[in-house]
């Protein structure tokens, strides 16, 4: 029996109805990708108020790597519900707080001592690691690369690239953020080779050092070693080493923005262990609290430690509650087999979708590493001018069939996959089924029609 069971058009009544309801309530400026309201959900599978149960993609946007509640998980929530619900670090210890932090800083990469400090969210751990990076280098400088996503905060979207759809009437953004290309393989300029390319990139960092900032003022390079909101880019390795190194050559500290890409996410704990670089500070958020609100900064414990006592401090950050959640996440996570099963879902994804470019020319790039995939739509192989419309119009057309989708990319002409690391296989090509059928339509539409 199928997976994907559809009682009613998508959207259906109750779900146009709550639609409507949000409109009128919600700010307009909160984008919504499907238009579904979902009242239930578990493992993969979304049911929604009208009774369609749909296979979900997107995860939270990467939030679910063990999946939609499970088992586990629920039941240490509402053991620790009975308990405490709330303390604030900064008024009282508690254990969960200190267990969490034990466990990452045991979990993360380097022998070195390590220390570490909890928040709500991606963008709080971002802006408290460029503190800490501030406060232990005495410096002001922070460099952040093309296509990187790092918050919607004031400092983060000064850090964050894509102008148009996350910075545009927001400014001004705060200062000392200098920005450099990062290679994207995909897009290796005509003429270089991807070798070139990224000895080019290597080159370009350290020239920045004078032409952009001097390195006794810069104090960190942030990196996500998976590029995640700007397309699913797997930095490569000989870059990541590169700025390991500048970062050692000037005391800058290098820190790894691991909120989409860690936590499991590609087949390692975390991304930047496929290259073996040890970044000084590592960020997690999103998988970590398997749906609950939680992120963090750990690292080199002389970092964590440098700032006068009360620095730093949040009112929720490692709630009891998240706390309780991502000690259980990271106990499955590192459960015997369970990364592994990410590496099984690149795979099933790559013989899906590589064999369709042959067939479908305009899907220019299949790429990603683990159970964090990308296709990138072009609306030429050859110049690669980004085609959004037919990423936009394929995740309409997949949400209809019952697959839930988002989109991404520095052009929004991507699909990225993000799916439970357990999802079961007949489940997952069901659902990649699905996509590959709207990718056709889309294309018979806007390409074949046009």
């Amino acid at each position: 029996m199928a997976y994907i069971q559809l009682k009613t058009p998508i959207p259906g009544p109750k779900s146009q109805e709550l639609q409507a309801r949000r409109a009128a309530a919600v700010s307009s400026a909160l984008a919504q990708a499907n238009p579904i309201a979902v009242k239930k959900a578990h493992g993969s599978l979304v049911e929604d108020v009208d009774g369609n149960t749909l296979i979900d993609l997107a995860g939270g946007i990467g939030v679910l790597a063990v999946g939609h509640t499970p088992q586990s998980v629920v039941e240490t929530l509402k053991a620790q519900a009975d308990e405490l619900l709330h303390m604030c670090s900064i008024v009282a210890n508690y254990e969960p707080y200190v267990a969490v932090c034990e466990a990452l800083n045991r979990l993360t990469p380097g022998d070195f001592p390590k220390k570490t400090l909890l928040a709500n969210g991606g963008a709080e751990a971002v802006e408290n690691a460029v503190k800490f990076a501030r406060r232990y280098t005495g410096r002001p400088g922070i460099i952040v690369f093309e296509g990187a996503y790092h918050g919607r905060t004031n400092l983060t979207m000064a850090m964050t690239s894509k102008w148009g759809l996350f910075k545009k009437g927001f400014g001004p953004f705060a200062p000392e953020v200098y920005r450099l290309p990062v290679p994207n393989l995909y897009r290796t300029p005509p003429g270089m080779t991807p070798e070139a390319y990224v000895d080019w990139a290597c080159w370009n960092l350290e020239n920045a050092l004078t032409a952009h900032i001097d390195p006794s003022a810069l104090a960190a390079i942030v990196i996500e070693p998976v590029i995640g909101e700007g397309g699913f880019i797997p930095v490569p390795h000989k870059f990541l080493r590169k700025i390991r190194e500048v970062c050692d050559q000037t005391g800058a500290v290098m820190i790894a923005d691991e909120i989409q890409s860690g936590s499991g996410r590609t087949g390692r704990l975390w991304a930047i262990e496929h290259s073996g670089v040890v970044p000084d500070l590592l960020i997690s958020a999103k998988s970590l609290g398997a749906g609950m609100p939680i992120s963090a900064v750990t690292g080199r414990a002389e970092i964590l430690d440098s700032p006068h006592v009360g620095g730093v401090g949040s009112t929720y950050g490692g709630n009891p509650l998240a706390c309780a959640a991502a000690l259980e996440a990271l106990r499955i996570l590192t459960s015997p087999g369970f990364l592994e099963q990410a590496q099984h879902i690149e795979r099933i994804i790559r013989e899906t979708f590589a064999p369709l470019q042959k067939e479908i020319p305009v899907l220019g790039d299949v790429r990603g590493l683990g159970a964090m995939m990308v296709l990138e739509f072009v609306k030429d192989p050859t110049t690669k001018e980004p085609w959004q419309e037919f990423a936009m119009e394929t995740i309409k057309l997949a949400s209809r069939r019952g697959v839930i989708l988002i989109r991404a990319g520095l052009y929004t002409n991507c699909i990225r996959f993000l799916p439970a690391l357990d999802i079961p296989e007949a489940m997952l090509r069901e659902a990649l089924g699905v996509v590959a059928g709207a990718i056709r339509e889309t294309y018979q539409t806007l390409a074949v029609g046009a």
